[in-house]
């Protein structure tokens, strides 16, 4: 069986370098333009040249998103901007749009090109048919049976890759392909835009009687009947593997390092525990829900890997999501004087019990000593975000480790 690959996103430069570190074999990340996450940070031209240094420093692939449904004015602008990627050697570049699949052949043929899940990948036709047009890789449709996946790894040529999500949140809408936001709000999903309208709260009207609302009641709270759960396979990677599934992908380009750092170490740990024996990997499985689930998320579903969902999959209820830790920072380079340089992300005080994750699975309680502002000034707390910070945690750390801190039952917002 072959090992697959751990694909993992990247908002930003910083947690690019955190899922290199906690265990990726390749990140994907958008530039500031032509991506599906236009409200995530992305990647100016400086910090994917950056990454993309770093991350084959370490062995790590980088693959740059591309997959906007393309108009006529963007197709002289995705020329120019491929015209730049191409300077950028990244290993892959993401595309869903036939238009600006034959613009990256023409101005990029040294890059390899891989289909993403907007193009509706649902069949071993449609993988022949883009790899005789010169894609190495197609993403599978989330709407994909185990059973589905296995039949295209049957039909389709040895060299050609397989890559599906595994993780993280599901869309509403086919592969996607979502219309709910630009209708609602004038922001189009498939611009990358998307103002996840499923999230929303929603009421039924009779035809006749515009104007009534009536709500469709779960509970008192009303429901949310677009709302999925989050997919998670870490209790599944036999079955994955098995399937044939060449890169095992997570989703959140939106997400924290914190939660970057937990996914990637725990899926990290869980392929190479199966590789090294079944039933290591099925002893360990305890230890992967319980950091799993340290995660932020909604709940969690097997999505269509296992069939078609049935009511169980959907969140009706409420749009919240579970948060169990809070993240505090980054763990930067020590100062002569012994203390950690950190950019504060939420606040702490000295005094209180924090958490240590560090990559090789880990997790050390330690009791924050000391805070010192760059001026060397003693604080009690942090509570500036991004206040740059020197800290005492009494315990030697290693660059990159991730801060957290438990929280009792807290759910925010999704």
């Amino acid at each position: 069986m072959k090992k697959p690959e751990l694909l993992v996103p990247a908002s930003s430069l910083e947690v690019l370098k955190v899922a290199v570190i906690f265990g990726a074999d390749a990140v994907y990340i958008g530039g500031e333009v032509f991506g599906l996450r236009a409200k995530a940070k992305n990647f100016s031209k400086k910090d994917m040249e950056e990454g993309i240094a770093f991350a084959h420093d370490h062995n790590v692939k980088v693959y740059i998103t591309a997959n906007i449904l393309a108009h006529n004015k963007d197709l002289e602008e995705i020329e120019e901007y491929f015209i730049e990627l191409r300077e950028l050697e990244p290993d892959a570049l993401i595309i869903s749009d036939p238009g600006a699949f034959m613009i990256a052949k023409k101005i990029c043929p040294q890059i390899e090109i891989h289909i993403s899940t907007q193009a509706n990948n649902t069949n071993y036709g449609t993988y022949r048919f883009w790899h005789q047009l010169g894609a190495k890789r197609v993403v599978s449709a989330r709407e994909l049976s185990l059973k589905e996946i296995a039949e295209i790894r049957e039909h389709i040529p040895e060299e050609m890759e397989i890559e599906t999500f595994i993780h993280g949140a599901m869309c509403i809408s086919y592969s996607g392909r979502c219309l709910l936001s630009n209708y609602f709000t004038g922001r189009d999903a498939n611009q990358g835009a998307c103002t996840h309208p499923c999230r929303w709260k929603y009421a039924v009207v009779e035809e006749t009687r515009p104007g009534e609302y009536l709500p469709v009641y779960e509970n008192e709270r009303g429901t949310y009947i677009f709302n999925s759960r989050d997919l998670c396979m870490i209790e599944h990677i036999p079955e994955l593997v098995e399937a044939g599934i060449d890169s095992f992908k997570i989703e959140g380009r939106m997400k924290t390092a914190l939660y970057v750092a937990a996914v990637a170490r725990t899926y990290r740990k869980a392929i190479d525990d199966f590789f090294c024996s079944r039933e290591n990997y099925e002893k360990n499985m305890p230890w992967y829900r319980e950091q799993i689930s340290n995660c932020t998320y909604r709940q969690f579903t097997t999505g269509f890997f296992f069939g078609k969902p049935d009511e169980t999959a959907q969140i009706y209820d409420n749009n919240t999501y579970v948060k169990e830790y809070t993240y505090l920072g980054i763990v930067g380079e020590k100062r002569t004087d012994g203390r950690y340089r950190i950019e504060q992300r939420n606040k702490f005080s000295v005094g209180e019990i924090i958490e240590v994750m560090k990559p090789n699975g880990e997790n050390i309680e330690v009791t924050v000593r000391s805070i010192q502002d760059e001026e060397n000034h003693e604080m009690e707390s942090a509570p500036h975000p991004k206040q740059v910070l020197y800290i005492d945690l009494g315990q030697p750390l290693a660059k990159y480790d991730i801060l957290r801190r438990q929280e009792k039952e807290e759910q925010a917002d999704g």
